[in-house]
């Protein structure tokens, strides 16, 4: 008992200096660093991080993760089945991983995980060392999956795409991994991404050929982006959207093309899958151009 208690007096003296160096940023840090994570958008990741870690430390499971031992019982409540097609969301700035299944050609939400950590502030990766863990529109097949990875288990975004190589972004090795530590992957625990990992394999094994994946700088609402509109990012992330909307609208995966360095999307066809690969085209009509 008295274990117990000191546990949660450390936690909470922890999560009460996350709360002070959230609102005292460049007083304790100064202008320099403080600066680096002055938005608001950024000294909420700061927070997330701290207290996220303060829970993986003490072995506490992070709130709003599903029930992991009925998977199965899960699936048939939703009237989903195991092997279905899936797509996984990313949202950065909420911390949360959505899986959706395919159910009579359209895609529904089946669950969110939250995100233990990742690195960098919002915003896309750009180079090798950067710790930015990546924004955009990415593919994964069988073969990038890790079942023995250092981080218990992975699978790799595909990062840099067409449009990162485009821009002459760099780096390798971005993952969606286990554990709760990352320099530009996104760490799920353990135990979370024992159940992703069973998604995603029994999918791959159904017959899907690569699963989209969609990863988010926030929630994309029309209010968000405007929020953001003096953001220099504020292009990029409006071609996001598009293939966010897009989904939204009709739950049937975008097709996603690279028109010279941006973005472009169309609606996905009837029963699509996601499995398409980004090509070079500029068919689409619902285009931006970018910085």
């Amino acid at each position: 008992m008295l274990y117990t208690v000191t546990l949660m007096m450390v936690a909470v003296a922890m999560l009460a200096s996350a709360a002070l160096l959230e609102s005292n940023l460049e007083t304790l840090l100064g202008k320099r660093i403080g600066g680096f994570i002055a938005s608001d958008d950024n000294r909420a990741v700061a927070f997330q991080r701290i207290w996220r870690s303060t829970y993986w430390a003490f072995g506490w499971t992070l709130p709003g993760t599903p029930d992991l031992d009925s998977l199965d019982a899960r699936l048939e409540a939703a009237g989903l089945k195991p092997g279905s097609p899936v797509l996984v969301r990313i949202f950065k700035r909420e911390f949360e991983l959505e899986i959706w299944l395919q159910k009579n050609g359209r895609f529904e939400r089946f669950t969110t995980y939250p995100i233990c950590r990742y690195s960098g502030r919002l915003g896309p990766k750009l180079k090798q060392g950067d710790h930015q863990s990546p924004e955009g529109i990415y593919t994964v097949s069988a073969g990038q999956l890790n079942p023995g990875s250092r981080w218990h288990r992975s699978f790799n975004l595909g990062y840099p795409n067409l449009y990162d190589r485009s821009h002459g972004r760099t780096g390798s090795f971005l993952m969606v991994h286990g554990g709760c530590s990352s320099v530009g992957c996104y760490a799920m625990t353990n135990a979370v991404v024992d159940e992703l990992w069973r998604i995603v394999t029994a999918a791959l094994n159904g017959g899907q050929k690569r699963f989209q994946v969609q990863a988010f700088p926030f929630r994309m609402t029309d209010a968000n982006l405007a929020q953001r509109r003096d953001d220099p990012l504020h292009p990029f992330w409006s071609q996001l959207k598009m293939a966010h909307d897009l989904f939204e609208d009709a739950g049937i995966p975008p097709h996603v093309d690279i028109c010279g360095k941006r973005y472009v999307a169309s609606s996905g066809t009837p029963g699509n899958d996601g499995s398409r690969s980004l090509t070079r085209s500029c068919k689409a009509s619902n285009s931006v151009a970018t910085n």
